[in-house]
């Protein structure tokens, strides 16, 4: 347990955070890779070139001080980001590494002394917050492994087929190399997969959702191929995957995570809303429930460019023609002629609160989505404009979580 006077000093700290957090943590993993160029085959390369780590890292570090003294208050949050860390094969042995250049950046950025009160209250802190983390973390990778299916880091999996969705979005059917029975899963979860690209220095990870409803003999990941941008480099683990991972291709994968998952407890209707590939966590959602709980009423809405970027298109409307509970509504923001002429999507435009309203009739529901940041953004604003309670709320990042 910390003392007063530490956590004092550490609260202490919080303006300096709020203002210069991202540049701390921007300094620390640059500190981290030239001291350790081994984790780099851990970190998603394009997230720290866009930023995205680092304010995420920034978010973390503060929200930790903010409630030093209570830190009971971010459990939901170290949960979030152990998930990942398990993903991943975060080692408890590398927490002393990460303090290590956290505390240097710390130095540098504040223009602190190492004996400085500050930084030796920040050590203290850190070693409890890492403690923290190593503890759930401990229990979530005997989970993992006990389970029925399960296993310890990561397993071969054999690329069973390999199926085009649209111009953008191809699933992969995964189903283990040695044949033994495979771990369960929540809809909503996902996997990481471990990519040794030829002539890389380094391997790479990524997170991809599970995109069908578990309990089969298969995962099924949907991959977007990110086409870079001028603001935004290519996707360079999608690229590969689309390109030339094949059927018969091994790919190592660790077992399912995440806390993103449907709440099946509840009997309340379920509206299921998706941006792009963000559809991938909700047609695993969408699956479940109508096959497991043809109850309980579905409204799945899909926002996409249009009908040529648009998967899993006939897949929903199926769906819907066949299952009492299930309604769908599709968004195109760039219909082409063809959409126009065949009547394939029911509005044109951008998802709003107004039209939100014209087509569910209960906000005692529950909301799922995910998607571009700046789409959650707008669907989060309509719910809590519209009274939609928090507990009602449920939105997932692909990537590392900032604020929406």
């Amino acid at each position: 347990m910390l003392d007063s006077k530490t956590i004092e000093t550490i609260k202490s700290t919080v303006p300096v955070l709020e203002d210069k957090g991202v540049e701390i943590t921007k300094r620390f993993y640059k500190l981290l890779f030239e001291n350790h160029p081994e984790l780099l085959n851990i970190f998603n390369h394009a997230n720290q070139k866009q930023g995205r780590q680092q304010t995420a890292l920034a978010n973390a570090v503060y929200q930790a001080a903010k409630h030093i003294d209570h830190l009971e208050n971010i459990l939901p949050a170290v949960k979030q980001i152990a998930h990942k860390h398990r993903s991943l094969g975060i080692k408890p042995e590398q927490y002393p590494i990460v303090g290590e250049n956290l505390l240097l950046a710390i130095q540098q950025v504040v223009g602190l002394q190492a004996d400085d009160p500050i930084i030796q209250a920040w050590a203290e802190a850190y070693g409890v917050i890492a403690d923290v983390f190593i503890n759930v973390e401990k229990e979530m990778y005997q989970a993992a492994e006990e389970q029925p299916g399960g296993w310890k880091g990561f397993r071969n999996f054999v690329v069973a087929k390999k199926v085009k969705e649209s111009d953008v979005i191809t699933s992969f059917y995964l189903q283990a190399e040695d044949r033994k029975p495979i771990a369960a899963y929540e809809p909503g979860q996902y996997i990481s997969v471990k990519v040794a690209i030829p002539g890389a220095e380094y391997t790479q990870i990524r997170q991809y959702s599970l995109s069908d409803s578990p309990n089969k003999d298969y995962y099924r990941m949907s991959v977007k191929k990110e086409v870079g941008t001028e603001v935004k480099p290519d996707g360079i683990i999608s690229n590969y995957l689309h390109d030339f991972l094949n059927e018969g291709d091994l790919l190592p994968l660790s077992a399912p995570a995440g806390d993103f998952t449907l709440d099946t407890n509840k009997d309340i209707p379920v509206v299921l809303i998706a941006g792009g590939v963000g559809l991938t966590p909700m047609i695993s959602m969408l699956n479940h429930l109508s096959e497991q709980y043809p109850h309980r009423p579905v409204t799945f809405i899909q926002a996409a460019k249009n009908s040529q970027i648009h998967a899993m298109r006939e897949h929903v409307v199926k769906l819907t023609q066949e299952k009492n509970n299930v309604r769908s509504f599709f968004i195109y923001d760039s219909p082409t002629e063809e959409d126009r002429k065949r009547q394939l999507y029911d509005k044109e435009g951008h998802i709003d609160l107004d039209w939100l309203h014209s087509v569910i009739e209960d906000k005692e529901s529950d909301f799922y989505f995910c998607g571009p940041v700046p789409f959650m953004e707008t669907v989060n604003k309509a719910l809590q404009t519209w009274g939609v309670k928090e507990d009602n709320i449920h939105f997932e990042f692909f990537g590392p979580a900032i604020s929406i």
